[in-house]
């Protein structure tokens, strides 16, 4: 008998929940897996044992710990390569990675491409597959409603780094590692509270929560009709930060975007 091709086999992206919020990304074909972002080994070697799946890589996005921490304890049972970013630090990486490079992930009928996201981090990373089906994985970068905080980077970084998520196909899935969902779209809502397709959002998120169900992932352009970090350039966004204070009448848009992400930072 012929063994089965690799690509006829449906790729499955399972939410693994991790710690109080995060989403840990497990990648599989019902044989071989890569996982995301595995910040806790356990609930990911609960998944691999549950499903009967083999690990065949590990891909990073950033430094911190709830995205790194249960590397260590995967490599002990699958010694696998490490994807991540070539400028964030990560000891444990050993295929150091960049914009504009490629990665055929080991065992999977998957290929991702690199782009440079500096922002939340000075070396962040995010994986896009390409193609009929297409997919983000974007860290603490791009979240549903929101984006990352400004640990390393500034804002003009984190700005151009969304700009260039935006940018991708309006049905790129957009698999981000928090659920976060619900309290970005209570600031989205009061930064633009006559966004139509906001108050929709609100309800349609809202009901999954309640039914105990992810919120992500999202789509790149339900980001960018909801998003008000995709969106700082709106004239009703800016208007909302000039009568809130926070910004001059005459602010350029990277004052706008800053000004959003430090008023978020409090709300």
């Amino acid at each position: 008998m012929t063994p089965t091709s690799l690509l006829d086999k449906p790729l499955h992206v399972l939410a693994v929940p991790a710690f109080n919020d995060n989403y840990l990304w497990l990648l599989h074909d019902g044989h071989h897996a890569a996982v995301v972002d595995p910040g806790d080994a356990g609930p990911i070697l609960a998944a691999l044992e549950r499903l009967g799946l083999r690990l065949t890589a590990i891909l990073l996005t950033h430094h911190h710990a709830d995205h790194i921490g249960g590397v260590p304890r995967l490599l002990e049972t699958w010694p696998v390569p490490v994807f991540g970013p070539a400028r964030d630090g990560i000891a444990l990486v050993t295929r150091p990675l960049a914009e504009g490079d490629t990665v055929e992930v080991p065992g999977l009928a998957l290929t991702l491409t690199v782009l440079d996201v500096p922002g939340h981090t000075k070396g962040h990373i995010a994986y896009v597959r390409a193609g009929a089906a297409p997919m983000l994985f974007c860290g603490d970068t791009l979240f549903a409603g929101g984006c990352g905080r400004l640990f390393e980077g500034t804002p003009q970084q984190m700005a151009a780094s969304l700009d260039k998520l935006a940018a991708l196909p309006a049905d790129t899935q957009v698999f981000c590692a928090h659920e976060y969902t619900l309290s970005n779209l209570r600031f989205a809502t009061a930064v633009e509270p006559e966004n139509a397709a906001l108050r929709a959002r609100v309800d349609v998120e809202t009901a999954k929560r309640q039914r105990g169900e992810p919120t992500v992932p999202s789509t790149i352009a339900l980001e960018r009709a909801t998003n008000p970090f995709l969106r700082y350039r709106e004239a009703a966004i800016a208007r909302t930060l000039v009568q809130a204070g926070k910004i001059a009448r005459d602010a350029a848009p990277l004052a706008v975007f800053a000004a959003l992400r430090e008023w978020k930072n409090t709300f």
